[in-house]
């Protein structure tokens, strides 16, 4: 006997929420078979392991935790048929003839995850090399949206999509066949606030030094001058600002709608040079397993540029005055195809920074300056799936009535302001980003600009009868699990690339 899944085809390379998963399962058997079942499951699964730190232990040995979340779980009994199974026993068994036998099943792709409380044994279970493991329950769990499939963390972490097809046998020295079929999931995003004139923003300053002429050398008829001069010309002191739509949200395979300003703090008839301009999207995965943690940092490198020497403005460019550095350099270039959603689940959780880095000088245009200073901005941003959600559904959710909530008054942490305050607007201000050292000041949106109740989920908006997205879809490819893909650099100490999730 042998038994396969056939998926039927999709225009897609992935499959997202509200999508209709169907195929075949296929039998072949070369003699009279007796079954009592053929059940197909629609599947998804979360899984952590995590090694506790060197010196740690746990009843005096060291000791590995791997913790299991059951997404996804669906299930569809395939043979016998309904009618049939209303006309016989609970337990009765069938014989099969000889043959090819072909059962078609069909799932439907919801939004939230249904994780269980406990697990069923095998799916606790995991065999790894020699050594067999199971995971103890867990309590917590989250319920959200799906989250995309995941790879890239051999042995540490994976989320995984597929149907499973088994074939039971009433016979309990006869094991029950089995096939699996896995399939790439991404979701469709969230759904968006109105757009708005609110910029997110990170900032930092700076003063240049004032430039010392070194001595000239000693000639034949020449002394050598032993004195350095400073130019009389007072040296620039500027602010640069890395600015994104609010809230911060990037999509995938889609440029950054980023803008840098560069301005002049002080009255100066030095000129503003760029010289270098690069952009990184740093992914921060949080994995736990139990009370085991840690976290993951990958970055992809979306633009570098070097030796660029463009003025921005000219000696006469007022103090003040924003300047703002051409977006060709950039709205060009879609995020890699390889970063996925911003995503919370039980045991797993991905957040990203946008790291922007602009090297400036000074000088005239045909004399810069040498000095180079490198001014490092970095920005939380969420990262969208760009697969908008059918408009039959924000319709539902639009006209459902949420309760109203009493807002609460707005209690300001006591927290000193950054030195340098931007320029007057009711809807932005400068807060540090976090006790740690920051790189620039990130400013969130004003309060007044926050409302008093939680945005509309997809728990409020039924879909049962919601047809599938109708739209474009992203490119996504998941990286592959022994290293880097394209301009993607992964930090990580795990040492083995043993698979250790069969």
């Amino acid at each position: 006997m042998s038994v396969r899944i056939q998926l039927d085809k999709i225009p897609h390379a992935y499959f997202t929420n509200l999508d209709f998963i169907a195929g075949r399962i296929v039998l072949r058997i070369q003699a009279e078979e007796t079954i009592s079942a053929i059940v197909v499951k629609l599947e998804g699964e979360s899984r952590t392991r995590l090694a506790a730190p060197q010196g740690a232990q746990r009843e005096s040995r060291a000791y590995t935790e791997l913790e299991v979340h059951k997404l996804l779980y669906k299930i569809v009994t395939v043979f016998p048929s309904l009618e049939v199974q209303q006309q016989t026993p609970r337990n009765a068994s069938y014989v099969l003839p000889p043959g090819e036998h072909i059962y078609p099943f069909r799932f439907k792709i919801p939004f939230n995850n249904d994780c269980s409380a406990s697990n069923s044994m095998f799916t606790n279970l995991n065999l790894s090399g020699r050594r067999m493991e199971m995971a103890r329950d867990t309590t917590k769990h989250v319920k959200k949206t799906l989250p995309p499939s995941l790879s890239g963390f051999p042995g540490e972490a994976e989320i995984r999509y597929f149907v499973k097809a088994t074939v039971q046998r009433p016979a309990f020295y006869k094991e029950n066949f089995r096939a699996t079929a896995d399939f790439k999931f991404f979701p469709i995003e969230n759904p968006r606030d109105p757009p708005n004139r609110r910029e997110s923003y990170a900032r930092r300053q700076h003063q240049f030094s004032p430039h010392v002429q070194t001595p000239s050398k000693p000639g034949v008829f020449r002394k050598q001058s032993t004195a350095s001069i400073i130019t009389s010309s007072e040296p620039p002191k500027i602010s640069v600002d890395g600015r994104l739509p609010d809230p911060a949200i990037v999509t995938c395979n889609e440029p950054l709608p980023l803008r840098v300003l560069v301005k002049k703090l002080n009255e100066t008839s030095e000129t503003i040079f760029l010289q270098l301009f690069q952009l990184e999207l740093i992914g921060y995965t949080k994995i736990r397993a139990h009370e085991l943690q840690r976290t993951e940092s990958n970055s992809w490198i979306i633009t570098s540029l070097t030796n660029l020497r463009i003025p921005l403005g000219n000696a006469e460019t007022p103090s003040g005055k924003d300047i703002e550095i051409d977006n060709k350099l950039w709205n060009h270039i879609p995020l890699p195809n390889t970063v996925a959603p911003s995503f919370d689940t039980c045991n797993l959780s991905r957040v990203y920074e946008l790291e922007i880095r602009v090297g400036l000088s000074y000088g005239a245009s045909g004399s810069i300056k040498p000095e180079l200073t490198v001014q490092p901005l970095r920005m939380p941003v969420s990262v969208f799936s760009g697969i908008a959600p059918p408009p039959a559904l924000l319709a539902a959710m639009a006209g459902r009535q949420r309760p109203q909530v009493q807002s609460k008054p707005l209690i300001r942490p006591n927290v000193s302001p950054p030195p340098f305050t931007p320029s007057p607007s009711p809807n932005t201000f400068s807060a540090p980003l976090s006790p740690d050292p920051p790189i620039g000041n990130f400013g969130p949106p004003a309060a007044n600009d926050i409302p008093d109740e939680a945005p509309p989920s997809y728990e409020d908006a039924m879909a049962e009868h919601m047809a599938p997205v109708d739209g474009p879809r992203r490119d996504y490819q998941q990286p592959e699990s022994t290293g880097a893909i394209g301009d993607e650099k992964r930090n990580s100490g795990f040492g083995s690339n043993e698979r250790l999730f069969p």
